[in-house]
Formats: structure tokens, sequence, C-alpha cells
């Protein structure tokens, strides 16, 4: 049976970006699920469903291929688009993820970023409760009801309207700002729920046996051991973070609201004359909210992550006072606010337009801040290929803290036109969101100006490569057309690694002007229009213009957002072009923000542990671990979550693989050339395979010997240049898709399945249940070894045969 048992080879498939069938990635149309749910899922072919019953000369030595299917996790109908108007939230949480390694330096300063980027986060959640505040309670509530000729254009704000109802009951300003608030209290709420849903799916998952370890060495937030972090016990268990954010982020929002309102009121209450009750509650309710924003502040910016052991602990008196505490402040100040106050006349705008400069000013401090503590970080170990040199988190901290910016008031401002037409009766939204909405035509100019620049550049790489692809085919009868389309294939797929260069002009710019956008609002204290007139008549033509386009613009935009999304959702060839950039924003956990797009990794990762992990276990089998694209992420991250003893079990072979390419470079803490090459040492072998035309994948890059040995030389693309034997028909080019009909999969394939190890142990028993904390060899403990495992091995020894 032992001899049977070591015969077993099994084949794991994970597929990438856009998904696909299992039926595509086991090539047989008779497919049944093994273990899985709808969402996700592992299928086999229905001959393969008893082969580990099976004598091992009857199954021969092909692998049993199975296909881990977790397309469900990130698609589904066209409804789940609407995440994307959460996209602040999610750029914000990569911030978090994209420090520089921590190698030698103090865990203070670790701590110390990630404090700053779940402060960033923090008032991009104020910055949008205030946006929606500033269109329901300022614009519709105080400045169109309380105008008779916009109320009068807009029936349905009629009986808010002093002249409309004939100064009913709701006509008072107080009580229409009260009614108005439960907008951005249902838009919290709405945050609230999809944040719990997701939390209670994927974060509170229970992760496999086994993963009880507790790990030595630094915590989440802090430096590097000799593994990545990606293989501690808690890493993929985040529910305690999560939870307590959502706590902070949902107290946040309805102190924002309830600010919103009861300080309108208490300012009109500190007006000599009023009545002495109110006059003596407006203070209090002064303080209550100070009081509020103080202890959400504390709660963010207590201790993140802990990732070294699974942290069970919920703070539930916590999670559960602080919502409920703010929702009580929340509604007292809406009574409060409902008191009549029959002289209170609504006029300009209403007070708090400050906010949002402070928001803004808040903002440009902290990702200042942030790229003085990534700079001390990378520069203790520089990693060469760091996308900015290490300043990639700050510079999409700084595009989430603009994306939050230009969509607040590009809404507010096409608000304000939708309410007031061109009749300029309304005083409009506060003076700076009209700036930052104004900022988006230079913005483009200056992107169109850095496409230009890569179009340039793209000519210029073809020109090269059309000679490189004529130097590799002297025997082939030219043909023009065909060299230019590959030589193109290959230019485009290199613009992937400008990304960080585009990245970079763009932060500066959008840090330039913002902080001009605060100054001009600041010191003019009228928009870009206004401010120009008296100018010469070019500048007051372009600010008229800056001015009258930022508004439209956001408007187009969110209409052509909404519908990529939908379609990215919905077409699989348009998921696989802009569905990686979504697909790494929500592989990582939601360490900084937590209203952004779940984790899927959460769900996939665990699953793929759990499934390698029990059939080694049972089986005391070899396994072939194959991840295409994201599915190569999936699959190093699963891998560093197995036991030793079954991580040398495992051959890594990765195709169009972005672990260096991308997530190496943007990445560096987690997916650094250190924790690849442990992950290379510690499987029993790696093979990485792609070609030049792939804009995803590239090669692993590892240092030393490591690097020729893992990366095969990159793959022929097309095929065949001409009209072959083999090729009657042109051969397409493939890019990044279908790496299989490559004969070098195959030859790769069967390498690793002869390269690794014979002598493995025996099946055990599986065991019920997790393990006892502390009775698990892991990969962060060199502790004592459990009975039938393996011995833990040396860093320096590499876990591959020497066949």
């Amino acid at each position: 049976m032992k001899d049977t048992a070591a015969q077993n080879t099994l084949e794991l498939l994970v597929h990438g970006v856009g998904g696909t069938t299992p039926e595509e990635m086991l090539d047989d149309p008779r497919t049944v699920r093994v273990t899985g749910d709808d969402t996700a899922a592992v299928f086999r072919r229905i001959d393969d469903v008893d082969a580990e019953e099976r004598p091992a000369a009857e199954r021969g030595e092909a692998p049993v291929p199975e296909a881990y299917v977790w397309c469900n996790l990130t698609s589904g109908n066209g409804s789940r688009a609407l995440w994307l108007l959460l996209l602040p939230f999610m750029v914000v949480n990569l911030a978090h993820w994209m420090r520089p390694t921590s190698e030698g330096r103090r865990l203070r300063t670790v701590r110390l970023y990630g404090l700053l980027v779940r402060l960033a986060g923090l008032s991009l959640t104020v910055l949008l409760v205030a946006a929606a505040c500033e269109v329901a309670l300022d614009l519709a509530a105080w400045q169109c009801a309380g105008t008779p000729a916009c109320a009068e254009r807009h029936t349905w704000l009629g009986f808010l309207s002093p002249s409309g109802s004939g100064d009913g009951w709701w006509s008072e300003p107080g009580r229409r700002l009260a009614l108005a608030a439960l907008v951005p209290s249902a838009l919290t709420g709405l945050l609230w729920y999809l944040s719990h849903r997701t939390w209670s799916a994927y974060e509170s998952q229970p992760p496999p046996p086994g993963s009880d370890g507790e790990g030595t060495g630094a915590d989440g937030e802090g430096g590097e051991t000799y593994h990545s972090a990606l293989g501690r016990p808690g890493f993929w268990y985040g529910r305690r973070l999560v939870a307590r954010l959502r706590a902070a982020h949902t107290a946040a929002a309805f102190l924002t609201v309830a600010a919103a309102v009861g300080t309108a009121a208490a300012r009109e209450d500190r007006r000599p004359g009023g009545p002495a009750l109110l006059d003596a509650l407006a203070p209090l309710f002064t303080l209550a909210y100070v009081a509020g924003a103080l202890v959400v502040v504390w709660v963010v910016c207590r201790r993140g992550r802990t990732e070294n052991r699974l942290d069970h602990e919920l703070d539930r008196a916590l999670v559960r006072r602080l919502p409920v505490g703010s929702l009580v402040l929340l509604a007292l100040s809406l009574v409060y606010a409902c008191c009549s106050r029959p002289e209170w006349r609504s006029a300009g705008r209403l007070p708090g337009d400050r906010v949002f400069g402070a928001l803004t000013l808040t903002q440009c401090l902290l990702v200042v801040v942030l790229a003085v503590v990534a700079h001390v970080l990378h520069r203790t170990r520089p990693h060469p290929r760091a996308a900015l040199r290490g300043l990639a988190g700050p510079a999409v901290a700084m595009l989430a803290c603009a994306l939050g910016g230009v969509m607040s008031g590009g809404v507010a401002q096409r608000v304000s036109d939708w309410l007031d037409g061109t009749r300029r009766t309304l005083p409009g939204p506060p003076v700076l969101l009209t700036w930052q909405a104004s900022v988006i035509p230079p913005l483009l100019l200056l992107l169109l100006v850095v496409v230009a620049l890569l179009a340039r550049r793209t000519l210029r790489v073809r020109r090269a490569e059309a000679a490189e692809v004529e130097r590799e085919h002297p025997a082939e009868p030219a043909d023009a057309a065909r060299t230019r389309r590959i030589a193109t294939a290959r230019a485009m797929a290199g613009l992937t690694d400008l990304a960080p260069r585009v990245l970079g002009i763009v932060a500066v710019a959008t840090l330039l002007l913002g902080a001009a956008s605060l100054l001009g609002a600041e010191l003019t204290e009228e928009v870009p229009g206004d401010a120009a007139e008296g100018a010469p008549a070019a500048l007051q033509g372009a600010a008229d213009t800056t001015q009258a386009c930022g508004s439209w613009l956001i408007g187009v935009g969110f209409l052509l957002f909404v519908t990529w999304g939908r379609r990215a959702y919905k077409d699989p060839s348009a998921r696989r072009t802009i569905g990686i950039l979504w697909d790494v924003g929500t592989f990582w956990p939601r360490a900084a923000h937590p209203f952004a797009p779940p984790c899927y990794a959460e769900r996939a990762v665990p699953d793929l542990t759990w499934r390698m992990a029990t059939w080694t276990r049972a089986t005391g089998g070899r396994l072939v671990l194959s991840g295409h694209s994201q599915g190569s992420v999936l699959a190093a991250a699963a891998a560093w979550q197995l036991e030793p003893s079954a991580r040398r079990r495992v051959a890594l072979l990765t195709y169009g693989s972005p672990l260096e390419r991308l997530y190496g470079r943007w990445f560096p803490a987690h997916f650094g050339p250190a924790a690849l090459s442990a992950l290379h040492r510690e499987v029993d072998c790696w093979r990485n395979l792609y070609r030049l035309t792939d804009p995803i994948g590239g090669p692993v890059r590892l240092p030393g010997d490591c690097g020729p040995e893992v990366d095969r030389a990159p793959l022929k693309d097309p095929l065949a240049y001409g009209r072959t034997a083999l090729h009657p028909l042109p051969a397409p080019i493939l890019g990044h898709s279908d790496y299989q009909a490559d004969p070098a999969f195959a030859e790769e394939r069967r390498l690793l399945l002869a390269r690794l190890r014979p002598e493995v142990p025996g099946p055990r028993p599986i065991e019920e249940g997790p393990r006892p904390v502390g009775k698990t060899p892991s990969a962060l403990r060199r502790g004592p070894v459990e009975e039938g495992d393996d011995p833990p091995q040396a860093p320096g020894s590499s876990g591959r045969s020497s066949g």
C-alpha cells in the first residue's frame, strides 16, 4: 500500500485573470466537482474521480489533473461593478502592502508606516461622507430648498421650502438638515453592511489545520524574518483588525453626519437672543464630537495586524459600542437640530466649508510623511528593482487621495449644476471642491503628453525588435507585416515595466495640483472662473473652460467607469485586459480600509492549502502546483502556508506569472528577492515560463544560480514565423494566453515530475480539526519536530533532489 501511495502524483491547476471553465482547464467535456461550492471549487475529469484507488500500473506515470476554479470570487453579475465606486478605498489599502522591506530597521518605523496609511484611509471615509453631506445637506436642503426659485424648479423639495410649504414644520433649516442627514446616514449603513457581509464570508473563515502554530519574530507590521510574511499563520486571518477598523470608520462616518447637522445648529444658538437651553447644549455637542473623533483616531492608531499567530479575539465591546455610541450621538444631534428656531434662515453656504480644506491639507501632509518613512525603510537595504525606489506606497496613497478629492468635487459640482442650471442663483459647493474638479483637464493634458512619449518610445522599441525578429529567423522568407506584428506585441508588452514612471509623474502632478487648488481656494475664496476676472483674456478663458469641463468630465468618467466595470465582470476578454489591476487590488487583505472590496485570496489561499495539505497527508504522494498569471501568485501564497514536510513534496510550475514583474517590484516586503529565493529553496523544484510578448508575465529573476534554474529561456511566440509542415496556417501571437499550447509546457511538466523525489513519506491518517497550539512545526519556528514529520531544513539547504 505504501509503495502504491508513493506513486500518486497530482497536478493542481490554478487559472489566472478572467477565469475559465473546468472543461477547458482539464481538456475534457466531462468533469465533476470533487470539493467546494458554487463560489470556488476543485474539479476532476470523471475518469479520474477514483484515481487514488486504482493500481499505479493502470494509472501510468501521468499525474492526476485537478482544476481549482476561483473566478466567481472576483466576477459575477454586473451589479458588482458598483464596487468600483469605492476604488479610492482599495487603492489606499494597496499602499499599505507596498512598503519597502524592513530588514535591519526598527519595528517602530514599520508600524509608523502602517499607521500613516490607516490614517489616510480614515480621511478618505470622512471625505466620502462629507461629500454626501455636502450634496444632501448643503446643496439640496440648505441652498436649494431655502431659495424660492430653486425650490420651484424642483417640486420634490417643495415641502422643505418656506415659500412652497407656507412655513410648514419641515421648512425650518434645522429640520431640513435633519431630514437630509438620512442620505449620508443610509450611505454609512450600506458601507457597514457590505463590509460586515463580506467579513463574514472571507475574513472570519477558519484557517486550515496546522495553522495555529505561533511563530517567532516580528509582528505583521514588523521586520522580515527568513520566510515571507505570507507564510505566517495569521496572514490570511484578519478578522479582528477588519472588525475593529469597520467599527472605527462607521463611527467616524456617523460622527461626520452628526457634526454637519449639529455644528450648524450650534452656530445659530450661539447668536445673542436665542433660547438659554439650546445655548447651553451647543458647547456640549461640540465637546462630544471632539471626544468621539479622538476615540476613533485612537482606535485606528492601535496596533494593526497580528500575523505570527491566529488572533481569535474580536474586541466585541469596542466593535459594538463605538458605532452604536456614534449613532446615538447622531440621533441626539438630529433631535437637537429639530428644535424650534423661528428666526433661523438659510443663506449662503452651510457652515463648515473649511472641512474639505482641512481634509486636503491633512492628506497631503500624511503622504509627505509617508514618503519620508518609506525612504528611510528603503535605504536600509535597497531593492534595485523596487518600484519608484521604495516610494510606490506613498505614490499610490497620493493617487487614492486624489481620486477621493476629484470624485467628491466632481459629484458636488455636477449636482450643483443640476439643481441650479445656468441661473447661478445658488452659491454652489465649497470653493475648494470646484477648484479640485477644475484640475482634471490639466491633469488629462499631462497624461496625453505622457501617452505621446510612451507611443514614441514604443515605435522606437518596435524598430529594434523588428531587427531582432529578423535575426531570429534568418532562414525564413522575409514577411514585413508578420515581423511588424511580432515586434509590436513585444514593444507593447514592455510598457508594463514603465508603469512606475507613469505613476510617479501622476503622483507628483496630483500633489502639486492639489496644493495649488488648496492655495487658490484659500487666497481667492472664489471659484476659478470668478477668481480670474480682470485677468488677460487667455487666462480668463482657460479658467472658465477648466471649471466647466471639470464637472462634465467627472460625469462622463463615472459613466465610463461603471460601464467598463460591468463589461470587465461579464466579458472575459475585457477582464483579461483590465482585470489584472482589479485582481491585484483585491488580492491583499483589508489592512488599511475596511470598506475596500473584499479580499478573494482569504478564501482562495486557504482553499488551496486545505486541498494540498489533505491530499499529501492522505496519500504521501507528489504534487505539481501549476499556476497561470494571478493563479501563480495564489499558488505561491498557498505553498508558503503549507507545513515544511508538505511543501517539500511540491513542484511549482508557473507561466505568465507576475510574481516578480508586478508583485516583486510593487510589494518588495512580501514578494522581494529574499522571499522568492526562500520559496525556491523550500519547494522541491520550480520552473517558470514566460514570453517576450506577454505584458503581464515575466521572469522570476532569482539571484545567483537560482535564476537560470527557475526561469526557462523566453518561449517562442508565435510558435512558427511562417507556414511550416507543423503549422500550415499562420500561428497566432499568444501573448499572455494558451501557454499549454506550447510544447515546452509539457516538457517542463515532465521534467518537474522526474525531479520530484521518489522517496516520500508514506500516507498518514487525516486529523480531524486543527492541531494544538505550539505542536505544529512552522516555517517561522525552529521548535521541536512532531513525530512523523520531516525534520526542518537548514536555511542554506536546497530542498531539491539531485536528480
